[in-house]
């Protein structure tokens, strides 16, 4: 092999491993990613409450710290200004679970009773999501998914 082609390949070898370095770091330092976002509203009757699920797919290299949950009501004043991740923090959190490489399904349910679905407003419903890695990156999804109550 002629010098020329040995320190070719070297260069090659070197800015390729430059790239490879480059993306990786770049794939570390992604906001988690999310997926597959559902709501579920069922609404209490008679004696038996009803119940409201949220689930969701989070994608992220260095693990989820936190997944909080919001529902609100399409009518109400955060219509007007949607969640920040400031009104998210009050927000319960969500449990997850390992899904597969990097990535854990996560899920929220909690009752509603017959005062509750009362005193709720009717109408479209929007669930915001804010999803914290473990590297602190976060994403915030202020429409991750809809429901109805009626």
């Amino acid at each position: 092999m002629s010098r020329r082609v040995a320190l070719s390949l070297a260069a090659g070898v070197v800015v390729l491993g430059g790239a490879g370095a480059v993306a990786i770091a770049y794939a570390e330092n992604q906001p988690p990613a999310l997926a597959h976002s559902t709501a579920r509203y069922t609404a209490p009757e008679g004696k038996r409450d009803g119940s409201f699920t949220f689930t969701t797919e989070v994608r992220t290299s260095s693990g989820v710290k936190s997944l909080k949950v919001l529902p609100w009501p399409g009518n109400s004043s955060l219509a007007e200004k949607e969640p920040t991740a400031k009104d998210m923090t009050a927000a319960e959190a969500a449990t997850c679970k390992p899904a597969g490489k990097d990535t854990v399904r996560c899920a929220y349910r909690t009752g509603v009773t017959g005062a509750d679905a009362a005193s709720s407003p009717r109408g479209s419903w929007h669930v915001a999501v804010l999803a914290t890695a473990g590297d602190g990156t976060t994403t915030l999804d202020t429409k991750a998914a809809g429901f109805t109550v009626g």
